[in-house]
């Protein structure tokens, strides 16, 4: 058996969101793990739905003996720190080399990371752990919004993503990392294919569960089975303003006829999908609205405020929704998560039970327009921001998004504000029942997610509805001031 060493980095830049991720938010828990280093990455990672916990679980049932280094996520927002890469970068190679002799080596990375110095982090990060161990055999999981760069091709002997967004395959492809990597573990050699997409994918219409994601994935399945190859189409982050931005088909086998075959097959079927990747969007004002007057029997209707998603580098406290909410006294609505750890903080100063008068909630970071909403808020309930994941996305995963509260304004009474210190993408229901709320139980639901809600939420949603209200992910890539997009890559999908 195969002495593997294992890492992984984690981070997906939007490069015109206004937090940089600094070095102690890689250090930090959230919805993931906190940096861990050696034998700290299978404790905090096992069972988790992650790449590494998939990989580690294969590799043990394969006899492998395995050889933790370092693995590092930061939640998604602007440019990584030069601090920060260098600094974890520098020590995933020192590791790697005190680690030698190894057989092989397996990295979770995202593949959309940018850096404050650095268009690519992860082709710079292969690259020098390819100068360290030039022929060691390399397999690595990564993103479906991976933006993949020809280094990152060039460095890694094979690059397998996710298959679904929602991402709740992310075991299952650390898993399937394994064979390619025992492949070249065995002396075979592994024929590789790339191909660029030529437009940008808005996050809301990426989702694997509606189409045309839907069957370009299954179109997927059908070729890697026909051809007996590796398949991974990478749909993109459309807010890195890269080179490299934009949607890949990749593919890896020992036939270079059946690798091209498959690719070239895929990555037509890409292009000619290309009029489809689109949907309604609504405004905030409408979307209440209508909500408001539907019967809740069926279940909560959600508005996914996709543009201040934290999973795409939002700063979760933007407040076109809840100034509407407010504004029409919902009742039965509830939003999660406003990230604001001031008021979290006064929240506990005060107490259970308590009225902060005229306190200003969210708006602190932008866009230009959002203004935190002042008012006199309820403390509801309070809670520590410890709790386990239990839906299908970040199942099993331990998170903690510092201390939290559930404030309600005394002016309109039926709205619940779950109010954290740490971003977090409202993709979990545990993060409704930790502050004592049962999410299936309200009339509105608004989540501050693109897709990955429809996990968990999907089941108890009577209709969803995606709204476009201010915030840093926009969801409409052609308003945003690319600089290094290449010219022939298409801002937005062409409609018919």
């Amino acid at each position: 058996m195969a002495r593997i060493a294992i890492g992984g980095l984690h981070h997906e830049t939007n490069s015109f969101a206004p937090q940089p991720a600094t070095y102690e938010r890689f250090v930090e828990a959230d919805g993931w793990p906190p940096l861990s280093r050696g034998e700290e990455i299978f404790e905090h990672t096992a069972g988790a739905n992650l790449a590494v916990a998939g990989f580690v679980e294969a590799a043990r049932a394969g006899g492998h003996e395995l050889v933790p280094l370092l693995w590092a996520n930061a939640c998604p927002s602007g440019p990584v720190t030069r601090d920060a890469f260098e600094r974890l970068a520098q020590e995933m190679v020192a590791r790697l080399r005190a680690a030698l002799p190894v057989d092989g080596l397996f990295l979770d990375l995202h593949g959309a990371m940018v850096t404050e110095h650095l268009e690519d982090g992860e082709g710079e990060l292969l690259r020098r752990i390819r100068d360290c161990a030039p022929e060691l055999p390399i397999v690595c999981a990564l993103d479906l919004h991976a933006n993949v760069s020809e280094a990152m091709v060039r460095h890694a002997d094979a690059l397998l993503a996710y298959r679904t967004y929602p991402h709740v395959d992310l075991a299952e492809t650390g898993a399937r990392c394994l064979p390619l990597l025992e492949e070249r573990l065995r002396g075979g050699r592994l024929c590789a294919f790339h191909r660029k997409g030529r437009y940008l994918i808005p996050l809301p219409w990426q989702c694997t569960g509606i189409d045309p994601a839907r069957a370009l994935y299954a179109l997927l399945a059908e070729l890697e089975k026909r051809e007996r190859v590796s398949l991974s189409l990478c749909l993109g982050f459309p807010a890195a303003d890269t080179p490299c931005c934009g949607p890949s088909v990749l593919a890896y086998g020992r036939d270079p006829q059946a690798v091209a075959r498959a690719g070239e097959q895929l990555a037509r079927a890409l292009a000619e999908a290309e009029s489809r990747f689109a949907g309604r969007l609504w405004s905030p004002g409408e979307a209440v609205v209508y909500a408001l007057t539907r019967s809740s029997r069926q279940g909560p209707v959600v508005l996914a405020d996709t543009q201040d998603n934290p999973g795409g580098g939002g700063t979760s406290d933007t407040t076109g929704l809840l100034l509407e909410l407010v504004r029409h006294r919902a009742e039965g609505a509830a939003l999660a998560l406003l990230c604001d750890a001031e008021a979290a903080r006064a929240a506990h100063a005060a107490g259970e039970g308590a009225v902060l008068r005229g306190m200003p909630l969210g708006g602190r970071h932008g866009p230009r327009g959002v203004e935190p909403v002042i008012a006199d808020w309820r403390v509801e309930r309070l809670g520590d921001g410890r709790f386990v994941a239990t839906g299908p996305m970040y199942a099993g995963n331990r998170c903690d998004i510092g201390p939290s509260a559930l404030l309600r304004p005394e002016a309109a009474p039926g709205v619940a504000v779950l109010v954290s210190s740490r971003r977090l993408q409202a993709a979990d229901r545990a993060i409704f029942r930790h502050l004592g709320l049962a999410p299936e139980s309200c009339r509105l639901l608004v989540l501050k997610s693109s897709v990955h809600f429809r996990a968990d939420f999907e089941a108890i949603a009577s209709e969803i509805l995606v709204v476009e209200a201010p915030g840093f992910v926009t969801v409409d890539p052609r308003n945003l001031p690319f600089t290094r997009l290449p010219r022939e890559m298409r801002r937005a999908p062409l409609a018919d």
